[in-house]
Formats: structure tokens, C-alpha cells, sequence
């Protein structure tokens, strides 16, 4: 039987504000339409620890996830009436933050790079093996909110060195630019942390990929492709026109710098 609200065991002041839920343990939504995934994720998933929520449809997955504040949804991809796409465009619209791992049926890159797109942080094709999901669930809440050892967040309180005109602090988990703030995904910022911390350095796909993701980083390299694309458009060009992310042709990515340190 799904988790409701008030079986969740967290104290809440108003279900709709996120931000003043604690936890002691993270939070899941499994969204799929088929009973049986939702019950073998839910299974793994609970014998980790986690709290799991269920919902069978878009609509329902969105209330939820509006409601309940999850810290990560398992978002299928298709579901009866709200698709998984429409449901996770809607709530990055809305500025939510919340980690996303897509579930697709086809091994189809225009489906994975769609959601990578829209602002998911991982996907997983189905069949898929339990035990994949649950390593990567963990994998991204360590990633945000929950820093392990050898994560790429250093330590709570860090601000890492300007880059240019951005001030980026992982504390925060804030980006600004003067007194404007920039609002990315968590694997965006994530993105950003880790070039921006050694500028100049030339960082390939999978270096990122597994420094981001983990050991469940498959080096599909579309995934770090798309959400660069993503992050640069986010951020613009920097003040001397730049991009502040640049391609090294057939190696990978690094973060810029200023000419006079280059």
C-alpha cells in the first residue's frame, strides 16, 4: 500500500511548502503504470531505507509530487493521459528541483536525450535490473543533499572561486550572477561545480560522468552532452562574450578562463 502524507512519519507545517519537511530518510516516487514495476522497485527500494511513494498515472504523480516533496521521482516515461515528459516539464516550469531518474521503455535516444533535455538527471531502459535503479537513486540523492565521502560537493559551506562574473555556492546550492540568480537542475549545478572548481582543466565525458554519477554511469556520452547544452543556455554568454563551459573538440569539456590566466 502507498505511503500517504501523513503515514510518512516527517512532520510537516504545510504539505505544499517543501522547503520545511525534514527527513530522516529520503523520500521516493514511483510513478509506472504497471503494478508489478512499481511493487519490485518499491521492495528494493525499501529494503535500502527508503520511504516510497506510488502513483500510476501522470496527474496523480504530479499531485504528489507537488504535495508530498520527494527527493527523487522514478518518472516512466509512458503513462496513461499526463505523460512522464509532460509531468517533469511541468515541474521544472513550476522551479522545482527535485532529482528525477526517467524510466523508458525503448532503448530510443530521442526519448533519453527528450528527458535529459527537460531537466532529468539520469534514465534507466527497461528491462532494467532492480539493483541498477537503487544504485542509481543513491548516487544522485548523495549528490545533493546528501554528500558522501568522495562526493563532489567538498564540504558544507564551500563557495567555490568566481567564475568570471558567477559566484557558485554549494552550501546554497545557489548560482548567481551579480543579484541575479541562475536557477539550474541539481546535475547542471552539479556540472558546473565540477569544471568551475579547476578551470582550464580538460575533464572527458566519462571523467564527468562518473565523478557526477557514480560507478552507474554507463558513458552513454549524449547524457553529459545534453545537460551542457542545457547549462549553457542558462547561463548565457560571460562578459567578454565567451561561453563560460567550452568544448574541447574530441576529448570533452573544461571551464574557461580568463585570458590573462590562460
Amino acid at each position: 500500500m502507498s505511503l500517504s502524507v501523513l503515514d510518512a512519519g516527517r512532520e510537516y507545517q504545510t504539505v505544499a511548502d517543501c522547503t520545511i519537511v525534514w527527513a530522516m530518510t529520503s523520500r521516493v516516487l514511483v510513478v509506472d503504470d504497471e503494478p508489478h514495476i512499481r511493487e519490485v522497485v518499491r521492495a528494493y527500494l525499501e529494503r535500502e531505507g527508503y520511504e516510497v511513494l506510488e502513483a500510476s498515472d501522470g496527474d496523480h504523480a504530479l499531485d504528489l509530487a507537488r504535495s508530498a516533496c520527494p527527493d527523487l521521482l522514478i518518472l516512466d516515461v509512458m503513462l496513461p493521459g499526463r505523460s512522464g515528459f509532460d509531468v517533469l516539464r511541468t515541474l521544472r516550469s513550476e522551479g522545482s528541483t527535485v532529482g528525477v531518474v526517467m524510466l523508458t521503455a525503448r532503448d530510443d535516444v530521442i526519448d533519453r536525450v527528450a528527458g535529459l533535455e527537460l531537466g532529468a538527471d539520469d534514465y534507466v531502459v527497461k528491462p532494467f535490473e532492480p539493483r541498477e535503479v537503487v544504485a542509481r537513486v543513491g548516487a544522485i540523492l548523495r549528490r545533493f543533499g546528501r554528500p558522501a565521502p568522495g562526493s563532489i560537493v567538498p564540504d558544507s559551506g564551500t563557495r567555490l572561486p568566481p567564475l568570471f562574473d558567477l559566484s557558485i555556492d554549494l552550501d546554497s546550492r545557489e548560482v548567481w550572477r551579480g543579484t541575479d540568480r541562475v536557477q539550474l537542475t541539481r546535475t547542471e549545478l552539479d556540472i558546473l561545480a565540477v569544471l568551475s572548481a579547476q578551470p582550464g582543466r580538460v575533464w572527458t565525458r566519462e571523467q564527468m560522468g562518473t565523478r557526477i554519477f557514480g560507478e552507474s554511469f554507463d558513458t552513454y556520452d549524449r547524457t553529459i552532452d545534453s545537460h551542457v547544452k542545457n547549462l549553457r543556455a542558462k547561463l548565457g554568454a560571460r562578459p567578454d562574450g565567451g561561453s563560460y563551459v567550452e568544448t574541447v573538440r574530441g576529448v570533452g569539456y573544461r571551464a574557461a578562463r580568463p585570458i590573462e590566466e590562460a
